[in-house]
């Protein structure tokens, strides 16, 4: 059964592929050593669970697209837009928002919907702002993707034929 790669593989392609993202990552977000600078702007994937149906799997997963910030130190009232702030928080926000949008966009009508994955429902992108070794910021989506369950046919009584 190679379903679950062929997602995996596509997603990574996608964020791999994007200008905007250094480097991509699945599992689990803890263990990857956020201390190393050169590894930001970051994409990183978690699928949470997944729910069978008949012809079909529906995956739900969580990405996380995140970048340091960069504290300026500026006097704000120099700055030709002063509402925008004292660091590179909305820039992060505005490039990374691309990245989301992306990949949704991907999936409801783009190379990904033509590889047979579908959105199912309405993802969800929330601003996030947190410090780990470094201050960061950026966008985690949660999106549920519908995919063909094909391989079950492959399944006889005992179980024998199962990839």
């Amino acid at each position: 059964m190679k379903t679950y790669y062929n997602l995996i593989d596509k997603l990574f392609a996608y964020l791999d592929g994007s200008s905007l993202i250094n480097t991509v990552t699945f599992g689990d977000l803890l263990e990857v050593d956020l201390s190393k600078q050169t590894i930001f702007p970051l994409a990183h994937v978690g699928i949470s669970s997944i729910t069978f149906q008949e012809y079909i799997m529906t995956v739900s997963l969580n990405i996380i697209v995140m970048d340091i910030v960069d504290d300026e130190k500026d006097d704000k009232l120099s700055k030709d837009n002063p509402h925008l702030g004292l660091d590179n928080t909305h820039d992060i926000h505005n490039s990374l928002l691309n990245v989301i949008n992306g990949i949704q966009s991907s999936l409801r009508r783009g190379g990904m919907y033509d590889a047979n994955y579908e959105i199912d429902g309405n993802p969800t992108a929330q601003l996030f702002e947190d410090r780990f070794e470094n201050k960061v910021t950026g966008w985690s989506m949660t999106v549920n993707i519908n995919m063909p369950n094909n391989d079950m046919a492959l399944i006889n009584a005992d179980g024998s034929q199962c990839p």
